[in-house]
């Protein structure tokens, strides 16, 4: 598994900073995470609801993929690792909203983009499981080293 930094984090009302809800869904993300790092879709496939939906708006244009569309996208692209990316995934924050909802905020970088997703999770029959995944990507700038990916 990767090394993730967490920069802020946010916890269920009353419990303790590492409660096992919270150490569920960061090990759910880093198993996501890890596999866009490594491109394995077996991966991704397991962490995903199978409803689960992928959106994003960045460049004026509506993307919308549910998993059956999304998976291929990861299969055939080159891997941040098969790139000699370091990994550069980044958790920013999780808050709970209830036992079994929350959501996660995660930064990463590909060539020439910078990522801010937004995660929903859903506990579905004891697992954590990503419901549906938001996101918005900026360009870098020629100077800068992109790192991880996405």
């Amino acid at each position: 598994m990767g090394a993730l930094s967490l920069t802020s984090r946010s916890h269920p009302a009353g419990a303790p900073p590492a409660s096992e809800a919270y150490l569920a869904v960061v090990e759910l993300l880093a198993r996501y995470y890890d596999a866009l790092y490594y491109g394995d879709v077996a991966r991704p496939n397991r962490a995903f609801h199978p409803a689960a939906t992928h959106e994003m708006v960045s460049g004026g244009e509506l993307l919308q993929l549910d998993l059956a569309a999304y998976l291929p996208m990861v299969a055939t692209r080159v891997s941040p690792v098969q790139r000699g990316d370091a990994y550069g995934f980044q958790l920013e924050a999780i808050e709970f909203a209830g036992p079994e909802t929350a959501l996660a905020r995660w930064r990463s970088s590909l060539p020439g983009k910078r990522f801010v997703d937004f995660l929903a999770l859903l506990k579905l029959d004891g697992e954590w499981r990503i419901a549906a995944k938001v996101f918005h990507y900026g360009v870098l700038d020629e100077v800068s080293t992109p790192v991880g990916g996405h």
